[in-house]
Order: C-alpha cells, then sequence, then structure tokens
C-alpha cells in the first residue's frame, strides 16, 4: 500500500549505452550496415522462392517466412536502437514501450514454432519420402506456416495484455536498448507473480516444446541417415538438412547462452560487464537474421542457382 501516494510511469527511460559515447557511434555503424545485410540478404530470399518456380516447395514456403519473420523482427527493433545510440533524448512511452514488446515478443515466438515446423518437414522429406508429397501438401504447409503466426500473435497479445495493465511507479530506467518484457515487467509495483507464471506457461508452449519437436525429428533423421550403406547417399540426405539444423544451432545457442548463464555476483567493473551483456543481448537479435539467409545460401545449390538466374535475368534483360 506504500505505492499508492506514489507518481505513475507515463514514460521509460532506455539506458542503452549511455556513458559510452565512443561505443555508440562505434555500434550505430555496425548494426547499420548488418541491418542493410539483413534486408538484402532476406528480401533475396523471399524474391527467389516467389519466382523461382523450382523452389516452390514446403521447405523454400517455411524459408520464405522465415525470411519475412528476420526482416519483421529485426525492423521492430534496429532502427529504434539506432535512434537510441545517436539520441539524447533516450525516452520511450509507454504505449510505445507496448508496441515494442507485442511485436518483439510475437516475431520471437513465431520463429520458435517456425524452425519446429521446418524440422518437422525435413523429417518426412529424409525419413518419409515417398510419402513426402502426400503428408507436405499444400494443405498441410500453409495452415503449419499460419499456425506459427497466430501462435506467436496470440502469445504475445496475452503477455503484453497483461503486462501493460499493471502499475509503473518505481525507477523508470529500462537497462536495455529497447522494451524487453521481463525488464518492463519487473519494473511495476505490483505482484507479478501471475505474469511469471503465464510467461513460464508460454516458454514451455511456444520455445521448449518446439526444440523437443526439433530434437525428437533430427534424432530420428540422424538415425535414417545412419542406416543409409553408400557414403554418397548419406551426404546427399544430411546436406538437405545440414543448412536448417545450422540455423537452429544458432538460434536456441544464442538463447540459452543468453537467458541460462549465471549471473556474475561480482561488483569489479560491473558497469563494464553490463555493457558487454547488454552488446551480446542487441547482437543476439541482429546476427541470426542477418547469418540466415548466408547459411542457406551457401549450403543449398537449389538457391544459390535461384540467385544466379535472377541476376542473370535482371541484367540480360536490360
Amino acid at each position: 500500500m506504500e505505492w499508492e501516494n506514489q507518481t505513475i510511469l507515463v514514460e521509460f527511460f532506455l539506458k542503452g549505452l549511455s556513458g559510452y559515447p565512443r561505443l555508440e557511434l562505434l555500434f550505430f555503424v555496425l548494426i547499420f550496415l548488418m541491418y542493410v545485410v539483413i534486408l538484402l540478404g532476406n528480401g533475396t530470399l523471399i524474391l527467389i522462392s516467389i519466382l523461382d518456380p523450382h523452389l516452390h516447395t514446403p521447405m523454400y514456403f517455411f524459408l520464405g517466412n522465415l525470411s519475412f519473420l528476420d526482416i519483421c523482427y529485426t525492423t521492430t527493433s534496429i532502427p529504434s536502437t539506432l535512434v537510441n545510440l545517436l539520441s539524447e533524448r533516450k525516452t520511450i512511452s509507454l504505449s510505445g514501450c507496448a508496441v515494442q514488446m507485442f511485436l518483439g515478443l510475437a516475431m520471437g515466438t513465431t520463429e520458435c514454432v517456425l524452425l519446429g515446423m521446418m524440422a518437422f518437414d525435413r523429417y518426412v522429406a529424409i525419413c518419409k519420402l515417398l510419402r513426402y508429397a502426400i503428408i507436405m501438401s499444400k494443405d498441410a504447409y500453409v495452415p503449419m506456416a499460419v499456425g506459427s503466426w497466430f501462435a506467436g500473435t496470440v502469445n504475445s497479445a496475452v503477455q503484453t495484455t497483461f503486462v501493460v495493465q499493471l502499475p509503473f511507479c518505481r525507477n523508470n530506467v529500462i537497462n536495455h536498448f529497447s522494451c524487453e518484457i521481463l525488464a518492463v515487467m519487473k519494473m511495476a509495483c505490483a505482484d507479478i507473480s501471475g505474469n511469471e507464471f503465464i510467461m513460464l506457461v508460454a516458454t514451455i508452449l511456444f520455445t521448449l516444446m518446439p526444440l523437443l519437436l526439433i530434437i525428437i525429428s533430427y534424432s530420428l533423421i540422424i538415425s535414417s541417415i545412419l542406416k543409409i550403406h553408400s557414403s554418397k547417399g548419406r551426404s546427399k540426405a544430411f546436406s538437405t538438412c545440414s543448412a536448417h539444423l545450422t540455423v537452429v544451432i544458432i538460434f536456441y545457442g544464442t538463447i540459452l547462452s543468453m537467458y541460462m548463464k549465471p549471473k556474475s555476483k561480482e561488483t569489479f567493473n560491473s558497469d563494464d560487464l553490463d555493457a558487454t551483456n547488454k552488446i551480446i543481448s542487441m547482437f543476439y537479435g541482429v546476427m541470426t537474421p542477418m547469418l540466415n539467409p548466408l547459411i542457406y545460401s551457401l549450403r543449398n545449390k537449389d538457391v544459390k542457382e535461384a540467385v544466379k538466374h535472377l541476376l542473370n535475368r535482371r541484367f540480360f534483360s536490360k
């Protein structure tokens, strides 16, 4: 009851890298260049998956969705981060913060579920090859992609709605570049145990369950590949899923490294440690979307041929 007479906050201060002006300029340039690569790389994958008839398959339909998702995900955070790095005024309204939380959480959840769907697609392609066209028909893979987006939207809408209804009347400094939902939630001057329970359930359903599906799918895939007698056959089978597996390892590996690492209890150079953690977190949101198109391009012959065909058609049509 001691909070009743306190002022209710209507805006937050995004701390970012305040106090490190040289780092702010350096990371502005780096993140801007990486964002350009994200737009070009993922935009190219979307374009070829639409224009090239050879890529009108479930795998590339999912890949097009993943590329579009990466563009949306980074666009919800990077432009505001770039502004934060150069601007002296680093405040954001409660409504603006809610929009950031909703879009960021929706995109993150959708990617987790979509990666699980892509793992199932690779399982069917390798372990159920003769029935692949039947199991992964358009009536199956389109609803799978739509379901991924629906799950992300619903999860984000529920969690964001509960968070914005909390009263905020404590310190208004968010020690981050953007409104991260857990950081905002902890600033509330009310009991957040209900919100934490909802977040726990959502994490199990939309992060750990897709991860379990991925683990099961690749366990069956590896088991099936090991039964192939010829080394050429094993290599060909593994090449069909190596790009997706690489993306999954990078995506979930960075999540685990960020959220499951032990918290340091040392106070020595705590400000420097804090800045380092924020930089790692920032690059986590940028590196994966930037690497995805590179991984699929370098490890996939069909994608490389489609890009060459698109470039040749563009240049020779002039």
